[in-house]
């Protein structure tokens, strides 16, 4: 059983610290995710809190064939088509990068934050399932079962859009000249 699991039957039970340990873990990944649909972080952070309004105010069942995650993303992903539908307009918003703070050198992070930013507007870039699938499977770190379940395909349909994904994410990335040797 994940921490999500666990937090949420607590919650369920009426502990709701349980919640709190849900919102404090998935909160920024969730963000991250929604955003590859609204492009607009400030709208992605708002349908972050309807996904966790409704994981709260409905306590939809959680019957454990799939992972946590995976039941939470889908239900963000559901909150994001529905808010699609309402909504033709997307805003653009200029990506902010975070500085990484190890010891490497003020060049060495330079280069990895270009690198960081080429790769986010490559992504942009490609269809909305490529886009998704990719974040999916390498940024939320999900199976391609768990993939399936949160994008409602099969498991081969998954593992063919994953391929496709990565290819045109390569042909975007050449046609930006980006050099990903060094990754």
């Amino acid at each position: 059983m994940d921490n999500g699991e666990s937090s949420y039957r607590r919650y369920l039970l009426g502990d709701d610290q349980g919640l709190v340990e849900i919102i404090r873990d998935y909160k920024d990944g969730l963000i991250l995710f929604l955003n590859g649909f609204t492009r607009n972080i400030l709208t992605a952070e708002e349908l972050c809190e309807d996904t966790f309004v409704k994981l709260a105010v409905k306590k939809p069942a959680f019957d454990g064939r799939s992972s946590f995650k995976t039941f939470l993303y889908t239900i963000a992903r559901n909150t994001a088509l529905d808010w699609k539908r309402t909504h033709k307009e997307h805003v653009p918003i200029d990506e902010a990068g975070e500085l990484d703070s190890g010891e490497r050198s003020l060049e060495d992070t330079y280069l990895r934050e270009e690198q960081r930013i080429t790769v986010h507007r490559a992504l942009d870039k490609l269809k909305p399932d490529y886009r998704q699938v990719l974040w999916l499977t390498y940024f939320e770190e999900l199976s391609n079962k768990e993939t399936a379940a949160v994008m409602k395909k099969s498991v081969h349909g998954i593992e063919t859009l994953v391929y496709r994904a990565r290819n045109a994410l390569k042909k975007q990335l050449e046609k930006e000249g980006f050099v990903y040797e060094n990754i």
